[in-house]
């Protein structure tokens, strides 16, 4: 059964992402600033399928610790193609920090930084640097929600990968305090894996932490959250959202 649910969603996903892929060629060219809701549209379906097809749902506890409405800076921990569909669905302006690469994904690609995501070349070394903190000064101008997965690849759930210090430069340049993220996504949606299972997806928010703080010790609190979330079994502690993937509110409860 659970084979025959993966083969389900992945129709489901890729034939979506292929339709939209060519329908947000249009919207690009005549209605560009409908890009970001068509996005946010499609990361809805997509988890929409991922909820009655595979069986995954998601409960959000410390949604209190980031603003009601403003800019916003997340290190997120990130496990999971899930990680990047679910923020679109739970702040009002979300604002990726994306592989260069993606962009060059035939339909799908083009559309990202008219959305407001933010593309980086991780190989073009202090230029990258001075790319993202540019970008990052105009999503806050907009007030958007900057998301960075600062082990910057999909780490297997457990598995332990060194911080990139880039989230901690953003912090400095924007003078914004960053709140961590944790989650149990690649528990159910694994990393490059096909196979999709049963179960709640659990994201636990935490406390923000100063933009002031040194590099190395900002890093060293967003990993002691991730950890401490983990031991935690994801529980949310306040201010939790008990609603399935398709029907989260753009605020919190």
């Amino acid at each position: 059964m659970i084979l025959l649910r993966a083969l389900a969603f992945n129709a489901w996903f890729f034939g979506l992402t292929a339709v939209l892929g060519v329908a947000g060629l249009f919207v690009r060219v005549f209605a560009r600033h409908r890009i970001f809701a068509f996005a946010r549209f499609w990361a809805r379906l997509v988890l929409w399928g991922a909820r009655v097809i595979c069986g995954i749902e998601v409960r959000v506890g410390g949604m209190a610790h980031l603003p009601a409405e403003g800019p916003a800076l997340l290190a997120s921990e990130h496990q999971s193609a899930f990680d990047t569909l679910i923020w679109m669905t739970l702040v009002a302006r979300p604002s990726y920090v994306v592989k260069h690469e993606l962009t060059l994904i035939p339909l799908f690609g083009p559309l990202l930084a008219p959305a407001g995501m933010i593309p980086i070349d991780r190989g073009a070394g202090a230029s990258a640097l001075r790319g993202l903190l540019g970008a990052a000064r105009r999503a806050r101008a907009e007030q958007r929600q900057i998301i960075i997965f600062p082990q910057g690849t999909r780490a297997a759930p457990g598995e332990r990968v060194p911080l990139h210090p880039g989230v901690t430069a953003v912090a400095a340049h924007l003078d914004l305090a960053v709140t961590p993220v944790a989650t149990n996504s690649g528990t159910y949606w694994g990393r490059r894996a096909f196979m999709k299972y049963p179960g709640v997806v659990r994201i636990a928010v935490g406390e923000p932490i100063a933009a002031s703080m040194p590099r190395a010790a900002m890093l060293e609190a967003i990993e002691a959250h991730w950890r401490r979330a983990e031991r935690q079994g994801y529980q949310p502690v306040d201010n939790s959202v008990d609603k399935t993937a398709s029907m989260l509110p753009i605020t919190s409860e």
